[in-house]
């Protein structure tokens, strides 16, 4: 089995000890040698300027390809292209473009009235710049407020025709997920690169909360197993070896490119990425 090419995503430090949190994820993980590494925005734009602080910090002291996160939330449209030129003057040229969550106690999103009306039209302004690689978001299940799964699959379309470069998908837990969807974008005429994204379950409580509310599918034997694993004081092991065979099953199926959603919590990522045979940048070097 051929390692694949993997990328992480890290969430701003909001307070002293979450910024040693993700110092440390980086640390952990850079020796893996990311194609890249994303920095999330929080709900509503929150973590605006943290997400600007954090990127500009990782690009300069990591020597990493950091993307920085991108929304048309509670901002106008000059707001957020004025935040896109100052991430390309501190040399971060790879963004991931989302239309964004809307602000916590506002039931849907509702645009600036100066704003980004949709993700597309962000895509187009960023793409009509010249200046970045774009990334975009894709769900292989159903979007909470889409109408049904091809209504996703247009919506994708529609953000990478308008210039974006490649899709990251939402995290999934059965790697058929991935393929029926991955099977219905070709269909549809997409071409570019889709990569799914990976979530190593380091709490089972969260990671289930999570896919209730971003609408992924668990299947009943994945609630079964967590239920007997916590019971059993086993959840690390049995986390570890469900990701560990969903990225195997990904890569026998032809994916060559994983992303990690670490939640700065970098332990069980780094161990799936040495099972799939990732091996630490240091190691090859030694090795050579």
């Amino acid at each position: 089995m051929t390692a694949p090419d993997i990328s992480f995503e890290f969430f701003p430090p909001q307070n002293l000890e979450a910024s040693f949190r993700l110092w440390d994820t980086v640390q952990t993980l850079a020796p893996m040698d990311p194609r890249f590494v994303s920095v999330t925005y929080g709900a509503g734009g929150t973590t605006r300027d943290l997400t600007r602080e954090a990127v500009a910090t990782l690009h300069k002291s990591s020597g990493l390809n950091v993307a920085a996160h991108l929304t048309c939330v509670n901002a106008t449209r000059a707001e957020t292209l004025a935040i896109a030129d100052q991430f390309a003057e501190a040399g971060v040229t790879d963004i991931v473009a989302l239309r964004g969550d809307p602000p916590k106690g506002e039931g849907k999103f509702t645009p600036h009235p100066d704003g980004f009306a949709n993700s597309v039209a962000l895509i187009e302004a960023l793409a009509a710049t010249g200046k970045f690689t774009i990334r975009v978001g894709a769900y292989p299940d159903i979007h909470p407020e889409a109408a049904h799964a091809q209504a996703d699959i247009d919506w994708l379309k529609r953000k990478l025709d308008a210039g974006a470069d490649e899709a990251l998908t939402q995290f999934f837990f059965e790697a058929e997920t991935f393929f029926r969807f991955r099977d219905a974008c070709a269909k549809a005429g997409i071409e570019k690169q889709i990569t799914p994204g990976i979530l190593p379950i380091e709490n089972w409580k969260g990671a289930r909360n999570f896919a209730r509310r971003c609408g992924t599918t668990i299947p009943q034997w994945v609630e079964e197993a967590f239920a007997k694993a916590v019971r059993d004081d086993r959840e690390d092991l049995l986390a570890t070896a469900i990701c560990t065979e969903l990225c195997s099953d990904l890569i026998e199926g032809g994916v060559d490119k994983l992303h990690f959603y670490t939640l700065n919590r970098p332990e069980l990522t780094r161990d799936v990425c040495h099972a799939l045979g990732v091996v630490p940048k240091a190691d090859l070097q030694n090795v050579a």
